[in-house]
């Protein structure tokens, strides 16, 4: 089964090789057919802490790393 492949935006990169990645979302809502706006957290692996806050970057889900970590950062994002 392939990975899900994720992009967001770095908020954090104060823990030890761990980035906190915002991914948002948007949809339709369902009864006022307006475009909504989610976004959501993830913890992501950073093994070089190359990674800033405000790097756009690509997260791929992986086996648990921690108790709340399962992402890993795979490159940083092409601007489009």
């Amino acid at each position: 089964m392939p990975k899900r492949v994720l992009q967001g935006t770095v908020v954090s990169d104060k823990n030890d090789k761990t980035v906190v990645v915002r991914v948002e979302r948007r949809f339709a809502h369902p009864l006022l057919k307006k475009t909504v706006r989610r976004s959501k957290r993830y913890k992501a692996h950073d093994e070089n802490n190359q990674f800033k806050v405000g790097d756009v970057v690509l997260i791929q889900e992986s086996r648990p790393i921690s108790k709340d970590k399962c992402w890993i950062v795979v490159s940083e994002a092409q601007a489009r």
